[in-house]
């Protein structure tokens, strides 16, 4: 059984960059497509980006384009988002996923397997 574990979580201030990694482990990524959700208190869960299989298509969220990015590496374990120019508003728990399809799907019903999530506060 595959699990995902996200990492790279903390603490920030503000105009800082960051990149949170999900490893796979009980296997690797197939071919399927993989995505960041976030999860802010008292929010619903929110699509962040995607990223198909093999990777040829890359869907961020409109309002994250021109802050946020989503990669794999060529093992096919880790899967990558990173963050510039945070803001306060991106405290969130950040969640990765694996999906049903090779497709780069914005909605939680197309993944399957999904990390705990990790933390990211940013502060004024």
């Amino acid at each position: 059984q595959v699990r995902l574990t996200e990492s790279g979580g903390g603490t920030v201030q503000a105009g800082t960059s960051l990149r949170l990694s999900c490893t796979i482990s009980g296997g690797t990524f197939g071919e399927a497509g993989v995505a960041w959700f976030r999860q802010r208190p008292g929010k619903e869960r929110e699509f962040v980006a995607a990223l198909s299989y093999p990777g040829t298509y890359a869907d961020v969220k409109e309002s994250f384009k021109s802050r946020f990015a989503i990669s794999r590496d060529a093992t096919r374990t880790t899967i990558y988002l990173q963050m510039n120019s945070l803001e306060p508003e991106d405290t969130a728990t950040y969640i990765c996923a694996q999906g049903t399809s090779p497709y780069a799907s914005r909605f939680a019903t197309g993944y399957i397997d999904w990390g705990q999530g990790t933390q990211l506060t940013v502060s004024a």
